[in-house]
């Protein structure tokens, strides 16, 4: 008796995978409007604190008119365990221009959509140095609006949120961004 090799050589036909969206359009809608309000309350608080348009900052009180942006809340704001630190922080030369470059550079970020790595190491250091000024919080032994906040700016990066109604997708062709991530 003699046996036949039912060997077969046939090829697996390259398929590619199915890719399915991770979040629906509306999601990506919803997550872009997120963004943009977020942007937002960080470019209002910039405006506010220049020109002391009467909001948080009192008129007559903005940076403009040689008021201090960051004195009022690190100087009678503060309490908890590193309130003697954020008070020694008052009047230093550098803490109120690079808050607030901070403030425009994350509202302007988040507003266009550009640059969401950066604006959720930074959002959400800003956030958490803010949340560690009053330890603990009043209404939680934990958590707070500022808790929220940092892991808002966290997710909108991850979730390339800036490619939807924003300026990620152009701003991640670009020549330098491509060749530095993190600038994405």
């Amino acid at each position: 008796m003699t046996t036949t090799s039912h060997r077969r050589d046939l090829q697996t036909p390259a398929t590619e995978p199915v890719r399915h969206p991770i979040i629906t359009t509306a999601a990506g809608r919803a997550l872009a409007v997120l963004r943009v309000v977020v942007g937002l309350s960080f470019l209002w608080a910039f405006v506010d604190k220049v020109f002391g348009l009467g909001y948080a900052t009192p008129s007559g009180k903005g940076w403009i008119d040689g008021g201090d942006p960051t004195a009022g809340f690190l100087g009678k704001g503060t309490s908890g365990p590193f309130a003697d630190f954020y008070r020694s922080l008052v009047g230093d030369w550098w803490v109120s221009p690079l808050f607030m470059i901070g403030l425009a550079g994350l509202g302007l970020a988040l507003t266009l959509g550009i640059g969401m790595r950066i604006a959720a190491v930074s959002g959400a250091l800003l956030y958490l140095l803010m949340w560690s000024a009053n330890l603990p919080p009043e209404n939680n032994p934990v958590l707070d609006d500022h808790i929220v906040g940092a892991v808002t700016v966290v997710v909108l990066a991850l979730v390339a949120a800036g490619n939807v109604w924003g300026f990620g997708k152009w701003w991640s062709g670009l020549d330098f961004v491509r060749e530095y991530p993190w600038l994405r």
